[in-house]
């Protein structure tokens, strides 16, 4: 996406609302700030994350191609209009810190999984998702063994026994493997002042990049 055609007008929302509204403390919000600044301004220095800054900032590949960076992608573009503003990425951020609560959290990655927003996941979405991971770890595994993990995962998750996994289900299997949730909080975000987050793009500092702002 060029910059001629990326996004109207920068929203800009109140620093001590956004920290009203999540986990953050206002000093919190204030350095995330300035990392969102750096990364909307990888590519094209609008105030907005783009789908590209987004991967570059979490492969340091603009093009790379993962389904999981396009599932989370959409989770912190909650308006769908392409970008992330500073306030989705704040508030989407937040259910990724140890604060948020566990349902919460059991709920966004329901929300990640099913990835064709049925309210379910299907058995094709549960073998698109294993494919990815088996994709993302660099590990090959033969169709009778990614099969056999399906059918377990299926028979473990499906209590309803209808061939897909509901909310309700998806509550109770997550609530016997919490490990599925493993990824769903940041421990640095509960010092950020401190750390930033591990995708951080490593950009030195430089003032100039900020005088549009």
């Amino acid at each position: 996406m060029g910059c001629a055609l990326r996004k109207q007008e920068r929203i800009y929302e109140d620093h001590v609302v956004l920290a009203a509204q999540t986990h953050f403390s206002l000093e919190d919000v204030k350095a995330l700030n300035e990392l969102f600044r750096k990364l909307s301004c990888s590519i094209c220095k609008d105030g907005f994350i783009s789908k590209e800054e987004f991967q570059l900032g979490l492969f340091r590949d603009s093009r790379k191609q993962s389904l999981f960076s396009d599932r989370m992608f959409k989770l912190f573009d909650s308006n769908n209009d392409g970008l992330i503003d500073f306030g989705e990425f704040i508030r989407t951020l937040s259910i990724f810190h140890p604060d948020a609560s566990q349902a919460q959290k059991i709920a966004v990655a329901f929300k990640l999984y099913d990835l064709w927003q049925r309210g379910f996941i299907g058995r094709e979405e549960v073998k698109e998702l294993i494919l990815a991971l088996l994709y993302e770890s660099e590990l090959i595994l033969t169709d009778d063994i990614v099969e056999d993990i399906v059918d377990k995962t299926l028979e473990e998750a499906d209590s309803k026994g209808d061939g897909k996994i509901d909310i309700e289900e998806w509550n109770n299997f997550a609530a016997l493997n919490p490990s599925l949730l493993k990824n769903m909080t940041i421990p640095y975000l509960k010092d950020i002042t401190a750390a930033f987050p591990s995708f951080v793009l490593n950009i030195e500092k430089n003032d100039e990049i900020y005088k549009d702002f």
